[in-house]
C-alpha cells in the first residue's frame, strides 16, 4: 500500500499545486473535497486493476498459443510414429507369410529361388520399417527432452 500512499500524496500535492496556479491567477478557488480525492483514488486502482488484468490476459493468451502449438507438433510426431508402426507390423506379417513359404518348400525338398527373394525383401523392407519406426519414437523422446534442456540452460 506504500505505493498507494505515495500516488496518493502526489495527487493532492498536484491539486495543491493546481489551487495555487488557479488563484494566483484570479479564477474561482478549486474546491479539495473528500470526494473528489477518494474518486481519483478509485480511478487509480482501477486503472491498476486493469492494467493487471490485461497482463494477465496477454500471458494466458500467449501459454494458450504455446500450448497449441505444442499439441499440433505432438500430433504431427504421434501420426508419423502411427503410419511407421502400421509399416512395421505390415513387413513384420509380409516377412511371417514368405518365411513360413520358404520353410514348406524346404521341408517338401524344394529350393525355390522366388521364395528366397521374396523373404530377402520382406526382411529388408521390416528392416526400414523398424528403422522408420525407431527413428520416429527417437524424435518423440527428443522433442520432449529439448524443454527441459532449455530451462536447464
Amino acid at each position: 500500500m506504500s505505493g498507494f500512499d505515495e500516488f496518493d500524496g502526489r495527487i493532492a500535492a498536484a491539486l495543491e499545486r493546481i489551487r495555487a496556479g488557479l488563484n494566483a491567477m484570479g479564477a474561482a478557488p478549486l474546491a479539495s473535497d473528500g470526494a473528489s480525492i477518494a474518486q481519483l483514488r478509485a480511478e487509480l486502482v482501477n486503472a491498476q486493476m486493469e492494467e493487471r488484468v490485461r497482463l494477465l490476459k496477454d500471458r494466458q493468451e500467449s501459454r494458450i498459443a504455446h500450448l497449441e502449438s505444442a499439441l499440433a507438433e505432438e500430433r504431427a510426431r504421434m501420426t508419423t510414429f502411427d503410419h511407421d508402426l502400421q509399416a512395421l507390423r505390415a513387413s513384420n506379417a509380409d516377412l511371417r507369410e514368405v518365411v513360413g513359404a520358404l520353410r514348406q518348400a524346404m521341408a517338401s525338398g524344394l529350393a525355390e529361388p522366388d521364395l528366397i527373394n521374396r523373404a530377402i525383401l520382406a526382411e529388408l523392407d521390416a528392416l526400414r520399417a523398424t528403422r522408420e519406426a525407431d527413428r520416429a519414437e527417437l524424435n518423440a523422446v527428443i522433442a520432449e527432452l529439448e524443454p527441459l534442456i532449455g530451462e536447464a540452460r
